[in-house]
């Protein structure tokens, strides 16, 4: 995982590149892990929802590079939608 500005480029299983921005990261003292939601750069350009991805990750030393890892548990994946949740909610407050 390659850091930029709010921009990740994600590596498929067929080792194909894409450019993805971050909607947000947290950490989770309870799991001892950090979590990164993105999604595909270009899915908002039309009106269909857009495909929110979610990966685990180790930062480096210097917060350039890190490595995406699958989420393994339903209890990872109940976090990562409560603050999902939580996100979404907050983004409609300031509109």
């Amino acid at each position: 995982m390659n850091h930029g500005e709010n921009n990740i480029t994600v590596v498929d299983e067929e080792g194909n590149e894409q450019l993805c921005e971050v909607l947000f990261t947290f950490d989770s003292e309870e799991f001892g892990k950090s979590y990164v939601l993105y999604y595909p750069i270009g899915a908002d350009d039309d009106d269909e929802e857009i495909e929110i991805h979610a990966s685990s990750f180790t930062p480096s030393e210097n917060n350039s590079d890190g490595e995406l890892m699958p989420i393994e548990t339903d209890e990872e994946w109940d976090l990562i939608e409560e603050m999902l949740n939580t996100f979404m909610d907050e983004q409609e407050e300031e509109e």
